[in-house]
């Protein structure tokens, strides 16, 4: 795994972590949103890595979103290819074949935070805040986050939790699906660890498509999501983790899976 500058990138028991690391308050500038681009790139294409998880060095700040220096120099064309390049990031989330879930503690805000909006399912430490400022810049959140928001916490939920750019406490974020599961801060990452380490057990054909169907298959008319259903179902079925799966039912076995 190659060496960065405002990344701790680490595999566990085929458990890849992705942790940003830009002391003092993880503030993102465009090197290290090209940083988690090309990180993550790497462990996707990990065969050893089967299940990523996005967190923070830093136990007080997961994310303060971008580094408000660096956007006081930027022109118009400059925010326009930082658009083009957080949406970039967020199109190869989503479109992941390994599960992806977030650790998060701390304050979390902005970018950093918007990244685990197109995770599968967002572990919270009791005391984390989150939220979405950035209407008080005049600006939007770019990491299709206003797209990710209306999908995961409905349209009159996420609209009105951009109006307000409030910082929500744990407790909150949970209420309204911001966030699924709090724990305890000293055992966060253990936690997603475990459960990490149960996904990354399963078989990896089936997590893609279940992923896949569910959070591409989303985006689509309902017949666009029935075609994609199809296709993952036809190639489900002509794999060897298929033909083993039935077989270790019918004989009352624990499974191997292929890879």
């Amino acid at each position: 795994m190659a060496a960065y500058q405002f990344l701790a990138v680490q595999t566990r028991n085929r458990v890849g972590w992705l942790a940003y690391n830009r002391p003092p308050v993880n503030a993102f500038n465009r090197p290290m949103v090209e940083e988690v681009v090309a990180a993550f790139e790497a462990l996707h294409g990990d065969p050893e890595v089967r299940v990523i998880v996005l967190a923070s060095v830093l136990p007080k700040y997961f994310s303060t979103g971008a580094d408000l220096k660096v956007f006081r120099s930027m022109q118009p064309e400059d925010f326009r290819s930082w658009v083009a390049l957080c949406h970039g990031l967020a199109r190869k989330l989503r479109a992941s074949e390994k599960p992806l879930l977030a650790a998060i503690a701390g304050t979390a805000v902005g970018g950093g935070l918007e990244m685990t909006l197109h995770c599968d399912l967002r572990f919270a430490a009791a005391d984390a805040r989150l939220g979405q400022p950035e209407i008080a810049i005049n600006f939007i959140p770019p990491i299709a986050a206003t797209q990710a928001l209306a999908r995961l916490i409905g349209r009159p939920q996420a609209i009105r939790y951009l109006y307000d750019g409030a910082l929500l406490p744990a407790q909150t974020a949970l209420q309204i699906g911001l966030v699924d599961q709090l724990c305890p801060p000293e055992t966060l990452r253990d936690e997603v660890q475990a459960y990490a380490e149960g996904l990354a057990a399963k078989p990896r054909e089936a997590l893609a498509a279940i992923r896949q169907c569910v959070t591409l298959g989303g985006g689509m008319t309902f017949e666009d999501g029935l075609a994609l259903e199809a296709a993952w179902a036809g190639r489900l079925a002509e794999s060897a983790d298929f033909t083993e799966g039935i077989a270790a039912f019918l004989d009352k076995r624990p499974p191997r899976w292929s890879g």
